[in-house]
Formats: C-alpha cells, sequence, structure tokens
C-alpha cells in the first residue's frame, strides 16, 4: 500500500475539470443529458499474486464496454446510453449520467499484460491483472546452527575443481 501526500486541491482540480467539460459539452450543442461523458468510479487494490480494479459503471452491456492492454496501458472505455422508452420531458429530475467514458491506468512493470481477467457482476466491472512470476514473493528459509546453503555450494565447489 502506497501512502501519498493530502493534497488539498486535489478535488478543486476535479471539480474545474468537470465544470470545463461540461461548458464544453454545451459548446458542442449537444444535450448534455444524454450525450455527457462521464467518469465512473474506480477501486484499485493489489496483494502479492494481483493488482485488482474495480470499476462502478451499472447499466452496462459487454457490447458497451472496450478493455484493452496496450504499451503498458490500461485503457477502458465505455458507453451508457439514455434510455428513449421515456419521453425527456416527462422527468422530473435525471441525476444518472449517460454517454461515453474513458479511463487509463499505466501498469506497473510486475504485472503480467497477457494475464489479465474481466468479469462484470452488479454493475461492478472488475479487472484483474496477474503479477509476474518473478514479482511474486518468495520465501527464504533460513538456516540456524550451520553454514548457510550458499557457503555449502561454494565449497562444494572448491572440492569438485580441486579434484
Amino acid at each position: 500500500m502506497a501512502i501519498t501526500r493530502w493534497d488539498p486541491f486535489r478535488d478543486v482540480l476535479a471539480l474545474q475539470n468537470r465544470v470545463n467539460s461540461l461548458f464544453r459539452e454545451m459548446n458542442e450543442g449537444d444535450n448534455p443529458l444524454t450525450t455527457a461523458s462521464f467518469v465512473p468510479a474506480v477501486d484499485i487494490y493489489e496483494d502479492s499474486k494481483k493488482v485488482v480494479l474495480k470499476i462502478e459503471v451499472p447499466g452496462m452491456e459487454e457490447k458497451d464496454l472496450d478493455i484493452r492492454v496496450e504499451n503498458n496501458t490500461l485503457t477502458v472505455k465505455g458507453e451508457r446510453k439514455f434510455e428513449k422508452d421515456e419521453k425527456e420531458e416527462n422527468f422530473h429530475r435525471i441525476e444518472r449520467r449517460y454517454g461515453s467514458f474513458y479511463r487509463a491506468f499505466t501498469l506497473p512493470s510486475t504485472v503480467d499484460p497477457e494475464n489479465v481477467g474481466a468479469s462484470y457482476n452488479a454493475g461492478i466491472l472488475k479487472l484483474e491483472l496477474n503479477k509476474k512470476p518473478e514479482a511474486q514473493p518468495k520465501q527464504i528459509k533460513v538456516n540456524f546452527g550451520g553454514q548457510n546453503k550458499i557457503e555449502d555450494k561454494k565449497e562444494e565447489r572448491e572440492l569438485v575443481g580441486a579434484r
């Protein structure tokens, strides 16, 4: 687990980016309620064998998601479409975000980009990126009361070489 320094302006910058995005969408002439982009929430954690991303994208179908690993970057793109069954003028409130989204994550060198699993359940897209075998922790045995194995092997090579 990495410890990061608290930045009080990080949330302000995220809000500024969102407001800029809304103004950009309004200037493009599209309806921001139905075609705006959104940024799904992501939880990322890791253990000794894998890195896991959980992305909150309820209401998505398999055909609406595009997941790729390229040049040590994991990208997740998708689109949540507005249901046209109901007339927009009959809505009292629309709070859910619709439209396209794009998230990109730089992968650490310990991750095996050829070994990625994806599953979707209850609105959560779960991506499991297995770590390379050499990046996984190895238990080192400690010998008490004698020489360690490295010294034993060195002596053995010296004896074999002396013959």
